[in-house]
């Protein structure tokens, strides 16, 4: 049995359940998730999907998440545990302390104690101290942990206690597209609006300001007006400020009143399940990436990238590195300046009609998880726990 554990990400997250888990089952593992309480996903018969945690994120529920993380822990009794969130960490040194030789594997998603220095979700004293805390547990665990993996691979030169370890017990697992059970992807890119059609643009993911939520409609206005046939916006996911919802409640009611944009949001205060965001992406002719330039994102390249890239959803992109290579290397997309939506309307405008995304097709290997399954297949081996999948932790 093999325990893979988060807190606010649901039990059916794509990449807990969507890519680690289904990763381990096809090996022979039977798989148990917890996390956030969510829909039940279809999935194998040897994965479970076991709620800790209701509520906001910061309500009394994260203890209560602790309390059943640890019951999960005692009643499965699992041979490895993959800690997908940093808040789990000290319970689980404490169970390998309790039978020192339990393995588990610390998977890095985010830097996190950059996010809360820098986020603003935490103010004066208490963020110091979140952000010193975090990174004190996590460097335990590292010197503690069979392996960790990341995310993302500039991670292995920001993290501090990263630096100390050997090499082959540091592993990136990118979040690359897996896509769900039966689910077959597009051969051929997503076609371009007609002039007299609505460019249909699509922001997908979590909404926060810092992902660019505000640039996305400013710049489906600016589109509107500058598009012959006008633009529509749709915005799909999950939000985890109930003020900044409100505000975007009541501008999208505003706006759509007034016939100055044609705004859907969908989520919002609810998860959405993944195959509801795959749907809103088949209907889609741009994906937007409006990320604002920030210290926690800029190195980083966004799921919705590599989803976007799978579906041969044509793309706007910021001026990063990182995520231009990627579009101009498939010619996925155009790099404009959300800061100035006028003009990168006008860009985009100008553009459209002529450019021919994709040529070469819709990318598979280098966008698609199996490499990275490979890769994670290839790590538990390495531990010496493949032959003893099954077995429960003696």
């Amino acid at each position: 049995m093999i325990l893979l554990a988060s807190v606010l990400k649901p039990t059916n997250d794509p990449r807990m359940l969507g890519k680690f888990a289904h990763t381990l089952a096809g090996a022979g593992a039977r798989v148990a998730v917890a996390g956030r309480a969510s829909a039940a996903s279809p999935s194998e018969t040897s994965i479970s999907q076991h709620p800790v945690f209701w509520g906001t994120r910061l309500s009394l529920g994260r203890l209560g998440a602790q309390v059943r993380y640890w019951r999960l822990l005692r009643q499965l009794r699992p041979r490895l545990v993959v800690v997908h969130a940093p808040e789990l960490l000290p319970l689980t040194l404490l169970w390998q302390a309790l039978a020192p030789g339990r393995p588990f594997i610390y998977d890095i998603r985010e830097n996190y104690a950059l996010n809360v220095s820098t986020q603003g979700v935490y103010r004066g004293l208490a963020r110091r101290a979140l952000a010193a805390g975090l990174r004190w547990v996590e460097g335990r665990a590292a010197r503690r942990a069979a392996a960790l993996t990341l995310a993302e691979a500039s991670y292995a030169a920001e993290l501090p206690f990263l630096q100390r370890l050997p090499a082959s017990r540091v592993l990136v697992l990118e979040n690359k597209y897996q896509p769900a059970p039966g689910e077959q992807l597009p051969r051929t890119p997503r076609p371009r609006p007609a002039p007299t059609e609505p460019i249909r643009l699509l922001f997908s993911g979590t909404i926060s300001e810092l992902n660019g939520v505000r640039e996305a409609i400013a710049l489906a206005g600016s589109l509107r007006k500058t598009w012959p046939g006008g633009a529509e916006l749709t915005i799909i996911g999950f939000c985890q400020q109930p003020e900044l919802l409100s505000q975007l409640q009541l501008l999208i009611k505003q706006l759509t009143a007034s016939g100055s944009l044609f705004i859907t949001l969908e989520g919002g205060a609810a998860l959405v399940p993944h195959a509801r965001i795959v749907a809103a992406m088949s209907q889609a002719h741009l994906g937007l990436l409006p990320y604002r330039p920030h210290a926690s994102t800029e190195r980083c390249r966004p799921t919705k990238l590599f989803e976007y890239l799978a579906h041969g959803l044509p793309m706007l992109v910021p001026d990063n590195p990182l995520w231009t290579s990627l579009v101009q290397e498939f010619r996925a997309g155009l790099r404009v300046d959300f800061a100035a939506p006028d003009q990168a309307a006008a860009a985009v405008a100008a553009a459209l009609p002529a450019t021919h995304f994709y040529p070469a097709g819709v990318p598979t290997e280098t966008v698609l998880w199996a490499s990275e399954g490979k890769k994670l297949r290839h790590l538990l081996e390495s531990l010496g726990l493949g032959p003893t999948f099954a077995a429960p932790f003696a």
